[in-house]
């Protein structure tokens, strides 16, 4: 007991360090310091669909808005002919006709991943010589494609992904939902770049030349994983290539309705996030400074020593949150809801070495040690 005690003091002093150490990376970090491109080649961008979620057409929308000086091509893809995301993207070419807009459907099974397997489909629509990825409940401002591009131009820079931010709907688990992304993804990415530990690469944006992705063994070479967008990235950085990320924000919406969806989404992203890096997954520990002040509480009956340690870890916390909160221009409303978030961040991230089975997209998967994907039943 007293070494356990002792640990979680130590950890919550350390994970409040932390805490102001991230304030700080957010704080270093701006969004305007994008280079401009130095021309603008013509671009397909694929987007893989499965269902009509909330937003959808919003975020497809801001795809269909770029203010690129080149050709750009947007291929729209499902697996399922009664998709509902069918008639999203219908409307879509009918209010856009003057765009290169495409869609494929295609129900050929290719494998575990349903999102390359849905690539996959779109692969032959390729045009042009720039590939754009990017999931569906992302949206971009009008420059995006022009930024992205700019960053594909730097020397040796083989992949370019996006950093991203949550855009919540209306309701107290969305609300929950992009706190996860802005409190704790963002500014443990941001440090984990910072001090060389991160090797990040995001289904928001995944840019690349078609060569590379020919070179790369086409969308057929990830089919088996979980975290795809990471082999990707790994497998650019094999080739000699680095994967850049620029100075650059998109919006992940965050439409989550019920604690079930919240659940079962950071769940799967929580096991992801272990199978890519197992040890980093561990470190997180020193991100969670409150649930450790709190046991180490409970050690010392909640005297006054106890409720300045839990004060220790709310109060650093609450200032890596204001941070967040003045980098990203949104209003202070949510910082009552902060620790709840980290308690509930802390049981997932926790649950997250247990976990072997994931729901994706209404299937089951369950994740091999080497982090692919064995189906377990689809509908």
């Amino acid at each position: 007991m007293d070494g356990m005690f002792v640990i979680c003091i130590a950890l919550t002093v350390a994970g409040s360090g932390y805490a102001v150490a991230a304030a700080l990376a957010m704080r270093g970090f701006s969004l305007r310091r994008a280079q401009s491109a130095a021309s603008f080649p013509s671009v397909t961008i694929l987007k893989p669909l499965h269902g009509d979620e909330v937003g959808l057409h919003v975020n497809l929308t801001s795809f269909c808005c770029q203010a690129y000086p080149g050709a750009v091509q947007i291929v729209f893809g499902v697996q399922d002919p009664s998709d509902d995301a069918i008639g999203t993207v219908r409307r879509l070419m009918a209010e856009f006709s003057d765009r290169d807009l495409d869609l494929v459907i295609e129900p050929h099974e290719r494998g575990p991943n349903p999102k390359i397997a849905n690539l996959i489909g779109m692969q032959a629509r390729i045009r042009h010589e720039v590939v754009v990825i990017a999931d569906s409940d992302i949206a971009v401002t009008p420059d995006y494609l022009c930024k992205v591009v700019a960053a594909l131009q730097r020397p040796r820079v083989g992949l370019v992904t996006c950093l991203y931010r949550g855009a919540p709907d209306a309701g107290l688990w969305a609300r929950l939902a992009s706190m996860a992304i802005d409190y704790h993804f963002l500014p443990n990415v941001l440090v984990g770049m910072k001090m060389g530990l991160a090797r990040p690469c995001f289904g928001s944006t995944i840019a690349l030349r078609a060569e590379t992705l020919r070179s790369m063994g086409g969308f057929e070479a990830f089919v088996n994983h979980l975290a795809d967008d990471n082999a990707m990235g790994e497998r650019v950085r094999a080739m000699g290539m680095k994967v850049a990320i620029p100075p650059l924000l998109v919006a992940h919406a965050c439409p989550k309705r019920s604690a079930a969806d919240l659940l079962r989404h950071e769940l799967r992203w929580a096991r992801t996030v272990r199978a890519v890096r197992p040890a980093g997954y561990a470190g997180l520990a020193l991100t969670y400074p409150l649930p450790f002040a709190l046991v180490a509480g409970f050690f010392m009956g909640f005297g006054p020593p106890a409720l300045a340690l839990v004060g220790l870890a709310i109060a650093c916390r609450i200032v890596l949150q204001v941070q967040v909160d003045q980098t990203l221009e949104v209003p202070a409303r949510r910082l009552w809801l902060g620790p709840l978030r980290d308690l509930l961040s802390f049981a997932v991230y926790l649950a997250g070495f247990r976990v072997s089975v994931v729901t994706w997209r209404g299937d089951r998967y369950r994740v091999r040690a080497d982090g692919s994907l064995a189906p377990l039943h689809h509908r």
